[in-house]
Protein backbone atom coordinates (compact mmCIF):
# COMPACT_ATOMS: atom_id res chain seq x y z
CA UNK A 1 0.00 0.00 0.00
CA UNK A 2 0.84 3.84 -0.61
CA UNK A 3 1.39 5.64 2.40
CA UNK A 4 1.26 9.22 2.51
CA UNK A 5 3.79 11.34 4.49
CA UNK A 6 6.01 13.93 4.50
CA UNK A 7 7.24 13.11 1.22
CA UNK A 8 4.22 14.00 -0.87
CA UNK A 9 4.27 17.56 0.30
CA UNK A 10 7.72 17.68 -0.65
CA UNK A 11 6.66 16.43 -4.18
CA UNK A 12 3.59 18.82 -5.00
CA UNK A 13 6.06 21.87 -3.99
CA UNK A 14 8.77 19.99 -6.45
CA UNK A 15 5.94 19.91 -8.88
CA UNK A 16 4.62 23.56 -8.66
CA UNK A 17 8.11 24.61 -8.51
CA UNK A 18 8.53 23.10 -11.67
CA UNK A 19 5.75 24.24 -13.10
CA UNK A 20 6.65 27.99 -12.49
CA UNK A 21 10.29 27.39 -13.66
CA UNK A 22 9.44 25.82 -16.83
CA UNK A 23 6.16 28.73 -17.32
CA UNK A 24 9.24 30.93 -16.85
CA UNK A 25 12.35 29.58 -18.75
CA UNK A 26 10.12 27.93 -21.77
CA UNK A 27 6.24 28.50 -22.06
CA UNK A 28 6.61 32.66 -21.65
CA UNK A 29 9.07 33.02 -24.50
CA UNK A 30 7.15 30.56 -26.69
CA UNK A 31 4.08 32.13 -26.43
CA UNK A 32 5.71 35.45 -26.98
CA UNK A 33 7.38 34.08 -30.09
CA UNK A 34 3.96 32.90 -30.80
CA UNK A 35 2.11 36.23 -30.10
CA UNK A 36 4.67 37.94 -32.25
CA UNK A 37 4.62 35.91 -35.16
CA UNK A 38 0.49 36.23 -35.08
CA UNK A 39 1.00 39.72 -35.02
CA UNK A 40 3.45 39.88 -38.09
CA UNK A 41 1.75 37.67 -39.62
CA UNK A 42 -1.64 39.85 -39.41
CA UNK A 43 0.29 42.99 -40.20
CA UNK A 44 1.40 40.89 -43.15
CA UNK A 45 -2.22 39.68 -44.10
CA UNK A 46 -3.37 43.75 -43.77
CA UNK A 47 -0.67 45.06 -45.58
CA UNK A 48 -1.46 42.46 -48.17
CA UNK A 49 -5.13 43.12 -48.39
CA UNK A 50 -4.67 47.00 -48.76
CA UNK A 51 -1.78 46.96 -51.55
CA UNK A 52 -4.16 44.19 -53.46
CA UNK A 53 -7.02 46.80 -52.78
CA UNK A 54 -4.74 49.79 -53.61
CA UNK A 55 -4.13 47.70 -56.89
CA UNK A 56 -7.50 47.14 -57.78
CA UNK A 57 -7.94 51.30 -57.38
CA UNK A 58 -5.18 51.46 -59.63
CA UNK A 59 -6.43 48.79 -62.15
CA UNK A 60 -9.92 50.59 -62.55
CA UNK A 61 -8.47 53.80 -62.79
CA UNK A 62 -5.81 52.72 -65.27
CA UNK A 63 -8.66 51.29 -67.31
CA UNK A 64 -11.05 54.32 -66.44
CA UNK A 65 -7.92 56.42 -67.82
CA UNK A 66 -7.45 54.16 -70.97
CA UNK A 67 -11.51 54.45 -71.73
CA UNK A 68 -11.10 58.61 -71.71
CA UNK A 69 -7.91 58.23 -73.58
CA UNK A 70 -9.19 56.46 -76.61
CA UNK A 71 -12.88 58.36 -76.44
CA UNK A 72 -10.72 61.41 -76.38
CA UNK A 73 -8.71 59.31 -79.72
CA UNK A 74 -11.88 58.43 -81.60
CA UNK A 75 -13.53 62.56 -81.16
CA UNK A 76 -9.62 63.64 -82.59
CA UNK A 77 -9.77 61.07 -85.30
CA UNK A 78 -13.43 62.47 -85.99
CA UNK A 79 -12.07 65.75 -86.07
CA UNK A 80 -9.13 65.18 -88.17
CA UNK A 81 -11.34 62.81 -90.57
CA UNK A 82 -13.81 65.69 -91.14
CA UNK A 83 -11.03 68.43 -91.73
CA UNK A 84 -9.37 65.91 -94.12
CA UNK A 85 -12.61 65.79 -95.71
CA UNK A 86 -12.84 69.61 -96.11
CA UNK A 87 -9.65 70.02 -97.30
CA UNK A 88 -10.13 67.58 -100.15
CA UNK A 89 -13.49 69.19 -100.88
CA UNK A 90 -11.75 72.03 -101.27
CA UNK A 91 -8.62 70.80 -103.46
CA UNK A 92 -11.35 69.51 -105.74
CA UNK A 93 -13.38 72.00 -106.21
CA UNK A 94 -10.07 74.35 -106.76
CA UNK A 95 -9.22 71.01 -109.20
CA UNK A 96 -12.39 71.04 -110.91
CA UNK A 97 -12.81 74.88 -111.22
CA UNK A 98 -8.90 75.19 -112.56
CA UNK A 99 -9.69 71.95 -114.77
CA UNK A 100 -12.87 74.03 -116.11
CA UNK A 101 -11.46 76.96 -116.81
CA UNK A 102 -8.36 75.02 -118.71
CA UNK A 103 -11.30 73.25 -120.57
CA UNK A 104 -12.94 76.79 -121.46
CA UNK A 105 -9.47 78.14 -122.44
CA UNK A 106 -8.61 74.79 -124.89
CA UNK A 107 -12.55 74.87 -126.28
CA UNK A 108 -12.03 78.97 -126.95
CA UNK A 109 -8.72 78.00 -128.46
CA UNK A 110 -10.16 75.33 -130.76
CA UNK A 111 -12.80 76.93 -131.69
CA UNK A 112 -10.78 79.87 -132.49
CA UNK A 113 -8.49 77.56 -134.74
CA UNK A 114 -11.68 75.74 -135.88
CA UNK A 115 -13.01 79.42 -137.14
CA UNK A 116 -9.60 80.32 -138.88
CA UNK A 117 -9.08 77.15 -140.91
CA UNK A 118 -12.78 77.62 -141.80
CA UNK A 119 -12.21 81.06 -142.92
CA UNK A 120 -8.86 79.52 -145.02
CA UNK A 121 -11.42 76.95 -146.55
CA UNK A 122 -13.41 79.13 -147.54
CA UNK A 123 -11.23 81.33 -149.53
CA UNK A 124 -9.79 78.90 -150.96
CA UNK A 125 -12.84 77.12 -151.86
CA UNK A 126 -12.76 78.54 -155.65
CA UNK A 127 -9.68 77.41 -156.05
CA UNK A 128 -10.14 73.78 -154.88
CA UNK A 129 -13.59 73.34 -157.06
CA UNK A 130 -11.97 74.44 -159.51
CA UNK A 131 -9.01 72.60 -159.60
CA UNK A 132 -11.07 69.46 -158.81
CA UNK A 133 -13.53 70.39 -162.08
CA UNK A 134 -9.89 71.01 -163.96
CA UNK A 135 -8.94 67.33 -163.13
CA UNK A 136 -13.03 65.73 -163.46
CA UNK A 137 -13.39 67.41 -166.95
CA UNK A 138 -10.47 67.40 -168.09
CA UNK A 139 -10.42 71.37 -169.16
CA UNK A 140 -10.40 74.72 -167.29
CA UNK A 141 -13.88 76.00 -165.99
Amino acid sequence: MVSVDGSVIIQIVNFLFLIFALNIVLYKPIRNILLQRKEKVTGLQEGVESLSSDAIEKNEAFDVGIRKARVKGMKEKEVLLQAGADEEKRIVGEITQKAQADLAEVRAKIAKEAEDVRETLLSQVDEYAASIGHKILGRTV
